[in-house]
């Protein structure tokens, strides 16, 4: 067993935080669902009513006054089962409706504590989290399980005697309810979800790519010259592509097919990273200037003023750090303040609370490179003249090697490192 201590320091960057926030969201969608179902049966009971009711209406102008008391016994009777049915139906909604309120609560305080708490409350937090959509998921599952959520109907039978034989007919019909199983498909929520708090680091051997997704690209965008890709929260993927004198960033689907035009910049441009919500970062070179672009309403709503080139960029959401062959830059994005960091030259940055760098003299650096610190790392043939930098949630570095074109990945010690993709293997995919 892990100590505490351990744990606490990777909660917020361990898979954990994604998975109960996927978490929250199928159960509040399944709660939706749920909501939605049982408003359309009461709907679909409603004018299931009014049909019957039509029908037994229908059938009292062909007989005379004798049917009139059998009558009304049918239409109380159909009322009292119908409002029996609804009555039972409101008292779910309005349970649903409550649970699905406590997960909006849930997930404003989720979204909340993601950027303001420690990490032991951040910790306590998810424990809480866990206990309630645990607890909402087996709610919905007993919901299920017991037959609250089977489709009943309302039916009406008229008595084929009535037609025929008046002095006969002893009721005007039956009002049935039947039961179909529940069909609704429920989205799947992880069960005994503690677990995942503490994770198993992977080995190098162990890391292997798989292909996720192919960008279509639109006919009269076939030479386009991709400078940098980012996959954004919600799945899509934004391309800059640069040539000569101008830049332009591209938006495509969840599923790789084109959306639109997101800007255009009439500058080249080296790299861009995401920085928050719907917020993007493009680093334009020789105006020494940072763009922030809102991806959601297609516009540059800020420029950046840097005092060197601008060649690389990447971001925590808090700050963003810019790199050139001069030196390096951090900027902070709550006061727009700048601190220069002389002397760090990189050309490739990776930034997420400390700097991973690599310059143009040095193959590779193991991971958590902090500020100002020494800048000697590890030579390795598989990299030659690296073009792009990223880490994962255990420590791994992967850098794009642009001259062999090879992606590497390189183990947090420095010590080790593997070839992952190159131009052979991605053929073959």
């Amino acid at each position: 067993m892990k100590p505490l201590s351990d744990i606490l320091k990777q909660v917020k960057s361990s898979a954990s935080v994604q998975l109960f926030e996927k978490d929250l969201k199928d159960v509040k969608e399944n709660l939706e669902e749920i909501i939605k179902y049982l408003n359309h049966r009461i709907n679909t009971s409603t004018i299931q009513k009014t049909k019957a009711a039509e029908q037994i209406r229908s059938m009292r102008k062909s007989i005379d006054d004798f049917l009139n008391k059998l009558e009304q016994e049918i239409l109380d009777d159909l009322d009292s089962k119908q409002s029996k049915l609804k009555s039972k139906m409101d008292t779910l909604l309005q349970q649903l409706k409550t649970q699905a309120n406590q997960m909006s609560q849930l997930q404003s305080e989720f979204s909340k504590m993601t950027q303001y708490a420690t990490e032991l409350q951040m910790y306590v937090g998810l424990r809480e989290i866990e206990k309630t959509t645990s607890e909402a998921a087996k709610y919905l599952e007993d919901l299920k399980s017991g037959g609250q959520l089977d489709e009943v109907n309302l039916e009406l039978t008229i008595s084929s005697e009535l037609q025929s034989i008046l002095k006969d007919v002893k009721s005007f019909g039956d009002i049935h309810i039947n039961t179909s199983p529940f069909t609704l498909q429920l989205k799947a929520v992880r069960k005994d979800q503690a677990q995942y708090l503490v994770h198993t680091t992977p080995t190098i051997e162990q890391i292997k790519p798989s292909l996720l997704r192919h960008l279509t690209i639109p006919q009269d965008m076939k030479y386009i010259n991709i400078q940098a890709c980012t996959i954004l929260p919600d799945g899509k993927y934004l391309i800059l592509d640069s040539r000569y004198d101008k830049s332009n960033l591209l938006l495509f689907s969840n599923d790789g097919m084109f959306m639109r035009e997101v800007v255009k910049f009439k500058r080249y441009s080296y790299d861009s990273c995401f920085v928050r919500t719907n917020t993007v970062a493009v680093a334009l070179v020789s105006e020494k200037q940072i763009a922030l672009v809102d991806v959601e309403n297609n516009k540059i709503f800020k420029s950046i003023n840097i005092s060197h080139l601008c060649s690389s960029v990447a971001s925590d959401g808090q700050m963003l750090v810019v790199s050139s062959g001069e030196k390096s830059t951090i900027v902070n994005l709550n006061d727009m303040s700048q601190t220069i960091l002389e002397g760090v030259r990189q050309i490739v940055l990776h930034y997420s609370k400390e700097i991973s760098m690599v310059p143009s003299t040095v193959k590779t650096k193991s991971v958590a490179i902090k500020v100002l610190e020494n800048l000697s790392g590890h030579l390795y043939d598989d990299i030659v003249s690296p073009r792009g930098i990223t880490l994962d949630k255990n420590g791994f570095v992967y850098v794009v090697s642009m001259s062999n074109n090879r992606v590497v990945v390189v183990s947090p010690d420095g010590k080790t490192c593997k070839t992952i993709l190159s131009e052979a293997n991605l053929c073959m995919q």
